[in-house]
């Protein structure tokens, strides 16, 4: 009886960038890096359609390139225990009120997203300007001993007002000012490009510990008007929102958002205003907070959602020096 020959076994290469990817040249390459997709992960969760209009390549192509990614993937599984041990990892971030620290089940904190969300002058952009000074205080000081991110949208960064917090801290604020990256956004495009780059300093060993977006939606809302380019925005901001999520828990950093609100007119009881980004934003943020003008120039922060802690509301006063209890 005559064995079946046995059938040579051919080493295939391991892709382990997308610059090792079949039929992806250098021109493609830069195409797919300009619009965000930098890695294999981005492109094995992309759909064909994704990669068509960002390297306007065939479909057959990048039905190939999405297969060729997604074998290539090391998707590994993490026990309760360790992502317990990942947990521990994470740093709190006093904001300077007991009050508002409590809401927030000890401070900000790293390797999430946190979204904060109200109307013009409730104080969202106030308390980035803390976190950037605070979250560069010591461990023990409820800091973070880090350098900060601010994508500025609209802006609202001020070096005066980072000097005015950080003195009563007896902290040197050239230093401090000289610890935050300022990057000033004029589209929504821009805004996503900035984001991807955050990863460039953290690898070359800037030890970046928040990143804030303030605001997070207001280009999308300025440049998607009217319900025909709805699903577009929203594509665009899941796309974002993803790129910051992984920015967080791959780095342990803090990702802090402000959001606008709008008005529900079909809303007749309770608090008509929502946040921008819908479901989007919401699913993707780890903690929401509302905030809200209170009596006598306080403000009302309010945990709207948050996977381990209640829904509560705290009380806390915007002055000079921060953020302080009522």
């Amino acid at each position: 009886m005559e064995q079946e020959l046995e059938k040579p076994k051919i080493k295939m290469k391991k892709i382990r960038s997308i610059e090792d990817l079949p039929g992806i040249g250098p021109a493609t390459l830069e195409k797919l890096s300009g619009s965000g997709f930098n890695d294999l992960m981005s492109i094995a969760v992309a759909t064909p359609g994704e990669i068509v209009g960002a390297a306007d390549v065939s479909e057959s192509t990048a039905k190939k390139v999405i297969a060729v990614a997604r074998a290539n993937m090391e998707l590994n599984f993490e026990s309760g225990e360790q992502l317990l041990q990942k947990r521990m990892q994470a740093i709190k971030i006093t904001s300077g009120s007991e009050e508002f620290d409590k809401l927030l089940g000890g401070g900000f904190e790293t390797g999430s997203i946190t979204e904060v969300y109200g109307q013009f002058g409730s104080g969202k952009s106030q308390i980035a300007h803390v976190l950037a000074v605070r979250a560069q205080l010591p461990l023990e000081q409820g800091g973070a001993n880090g350098s900060i991110v601010f994508i500025d949208t609209e802006g609202t960064f001020r070096p005066e007002r980072i000097i005015q917090i950080a003195e009563p801290l007896n902290l040197d604020s050239t230093e401090i000012l000289k610890k935050i990256k300022v990057a000033r956004a004029y589209t929504s495009d821009h805004q996503m490009l900035l984001t991807d780059k955050i990863k460039d300093l953290i690898e070359n060993g800037d030890n970046v510990r928040v990143v804030i977006v303030d605001s997070l939606t207001s280009h999308f809302r300025a440049e998607f008007i009217g319900r025909g380019t709805l699903a577009e925005r929203q594509q665009k901001i899941n796309k974002h929102m993803h790129t910051l999520m992984r920015l967080a828990d791959k780095h342990n950093v803090l990702i802090y958002v402000t959001n606008q609100v709008m008005s529900k007119p079909d809303m007749f009881f309770g608090d008509p205003t929502a946040a921008i980004g819908g479901n989007i934003v919401g699913h993707n943020s780890t903690y929401r907070i509302y905030i809200r003008r209170g009596k006598k120039g306080s403000r009302v922060a309010k945990m709207v959602d948050a996977p381990n802690l209640p829904e509560n509301e705290a009380s806390f006063m915007i002055k000079d020096i921060g953020l302080v209890d009522v």
